[in-house]
C-alpha cells in the first residue's frame, strides 16, 4: 500500500520538498502505526533539508557534532528523506506485543534525529518517546509540545530555578524559550522575556512579568541584574552579560559550542557560572511534559497551519523571517 509523504532527494530550498507517493509501514510487533495529524516545522528542519550549505561556524553545536551530523545526515544527498521531528495523530494498528496504546488513541511523539513525520503514516516502538495527547489540547497545539517542551523542561532541571529568583529568557517566543517561559512562572519565578517587536504581546499572554524588545533595549545595560539568564539562541555571550547576573547567578545557553564549554569548565565553582547541557528525549521526559500540558501549564502559540502538500510553502515562510508563532504542518 501506498502513501503521501513530503520527501526530498537532494539539499536546497524549499523546493526540493516535494509530495510523493511512498510505501505505508506495517508496525512490527512491539510497535505502533500513527496516522499522523499534525508536525511542527521548526528550525531542525530547515537546517536537514539544505545540511550541506550548513558550516561549521553557522552551526549551533560544537565542530566535532557538526562532523558527525554530516555524516548521519549525508555528505552530497540526504539520508533523511522524509522530515518531520515531532508530531500528534492517532494510532491506527498495533503490533501483537503492545500494550499501552489501543487503536483509536490519540498521541503525540518526537522521533528525534530519524524524523519521517511529514507523511500520513509512521510507526514508533511503544517504548519510545510516545504518550498519550492531552484532550485539552488540539492536534496542531499537541504536535508542538514534545521538542520544546522536553528541551525546556530538562534544561531547567538543571538551573534549579527556586521561587521569587529573576530568570530572563532571551529569546522567549520561540519553541523552546516559549515553554521555558512558562515552566520558569511555574517554579515561582519573576520572568522577564526577550524578544522581537512582532512577538511581544505573544510573549506577554505567556505570562512573563516583563517583556524587552530587544529592538529597542540592551537588556545586559538596563541595570537590571538576573539569577538565570537562560539563552536560547547564544545571541549574548556570558561576557556581554555576566554584570547582569546576581552574585550566584547562571548563565546558561541552550545550544553551545567549544568557547561556552570551555567557559563551563573555567566558571566552575565561581559565583558567577555558565552551565552547557543536552536535553532528554526519552519518554519518562515526555510523560513529564504532558502532564504539564494536561493541567494547563504549557501551552503552545500558533501563528499559521498548512496542509501537508503545501510544505514547501510552509518551509518558504518560515525563511520570510514574518512568523509570529510557530508554524503547523497539518495531514
Amino acid at each position: 500500500m501506498k502513501m503521501n509523504a513530503v520527501t526530498l532527494t537532494e539539499y536546497g530550498g524549499p523546493e526540493v520538498l516535494q509530495l510523493t507517493q511512498v510505501a505505508k509501514p506495517a508496525p512490527k510487533d512491539n510497535e505502533i502505526l500513527i496516522a499522523v495529524r499534525a508536525v511542527p516545522l521548526g528550525v531542525g528542519d530547515l537546517w536537514v533539508r539544505d545540511f550541506k550549505s550548513i558550516r561549521p561556524s553557522a552551526f549551533s553545536m560544537p565542530a566535532p557534532l557538526w562532523l558527525i551530523s554530516r555524516f548521519v545526515f549525508g555528505l552530497r544527498k540526504p539520508r533523511i528523506n522524509i522530515l518531520g521531528a515531532a508530531l500528534s495523530g492517532t494510532v491506527a494498528s498495533i503490533g501483537k506485543d503492545v500494550t499501552r496504546f489501543k487503536v483509536g488513541d490519540d498521541v503525540m511523539a518526537y522521533l528525534g534525529q530519524s524524523f519521517g513525520a511529514n507523511a500520513e503514516f509512521v510507526c514508533m516502538k511503544e517504548s519510545k518517546a510516545v504518550v498519550h495527547k492531552p484532550e485539552n489540547l488540539t492536534f496542531a497545539e499537541a504536535c508542538l509540545i514534545p521538542y520544546g517542551g522536553m528541551t525546556a523542561i530538562t534544561l531547567l532541571d538543571r538551573a534549579d530555578i527556586q521561587p521569587g529568583q529573576k530568570v530572563l529568557i532571551n529569546g522567549a517566543s520561540g519553541g523552546i524559550g516559549s515553554f521555558a517561559l512558562q515552566l520558569a512562572k511555574h517554579y515561582g519565578a519573576e520572568v522577564t522575556g526577550v524578544c522581537g517587536t512582532r512577538r511581544v504581546e505573544m510573549v506577554k499572554a505567556l505570562g512573563a512579568d516583563h517583556v524587552l524588545d530587544y529592538t529597542q533595549t540592551d537588556f545586559t545595560k538596563n541595570g537590571q541584574q538576573y539569577d538565570l539568564i537562560f539563552d536560547v539562541l547564544r545571541k549574548t555571550p556570558f561576557e556581554h552579560c555576566e554584570q547582569s547576573l546576581t552574585a550566584n547567578g547562571i548563565y546558561f545557553p541552550v545550544s553551545f559550542k567549544g568557547r561556552q564549554l570551555w567557559q563551563m569548565l573555567t566558571t566552575r565553582g565561581k559565583s558567577k557560572r555558565v552551565i552547557c547541557a543536552l536535553s532528554a528525549e526519552d519518554k519518562q521526559t515526555l510523560l513529564r511534559v504532558q502532564d504539564l500540558a494536561a493541567s494547563g501549564v504549557l501551552n503552545a502559540v500558533i501563528d499559521k497551519t498548512f496542509p501537508l502538500e503545501q510544505t514547501m510553502e510552509a518551509h518558504r515562510y518560515i525563511e520570510s523571517g514574518h512568523r509570529t508563532g510557530d508554524v503547523v504542518i497539518t495531514v
